[in-house]
């Protein structure tokens, strides 16, 4: 059975850092692709970054591209997402999807497993 767990989430003034792990269980994170993504109420889930396991190409939304970063560490089987400059707007559940079926990695139709999310607040 795949698990994959998210933790790190919690409660942060604008500026400052978290970082977000998501830890795999039933599933090795190499060679797939894995993703974060989140979705605040009332918002569709969006896409934030993405790692291409077998050589570690990563993408990033506009939105967070030179705050946030995810790295892989293969021997934990673990994907993790850190992020610097946090603002109000990045406020939201976070999620960790694996198994992409060939689609954009922005889709959330895209993964096949998803974590159950950990909540990032930012506040002003």
């Amino acid at each position: 059975q795949v698990q994959l767990v998210e933790s790190g989430g919690g409660s942060v003034q604008t500026g400052g850092s978290l970082r977000l792990s998501c830890s795999a269980s039933g599933y090795t994170i190499s060679g797939d692709w894995m993703a974060w993504f989140r979705q605040a109420p009332g918002k569709e889930r969006e896409g934030v970054a993405a790692i291409w396991t077998e050589f570690g190409n990563t993408y990033y939304d506009d939105s967070v591209k030179g705050r946030f970063t995810i790295s892989q560490d293969n021997a934990k089987n673990t994907v993790y997402l850190q992020m610097n400059s946090l603002k109000p707007e990045d406020t939201a559940m976070y999620y960790c999807a694996a198994r992409a079926n060939g689609g954009s990695w922005r889709r959330a139709a895209t993964f096949q497993y998803w974590g159950q999310g950990t909540q990032v607040i930012v506040s002003s």
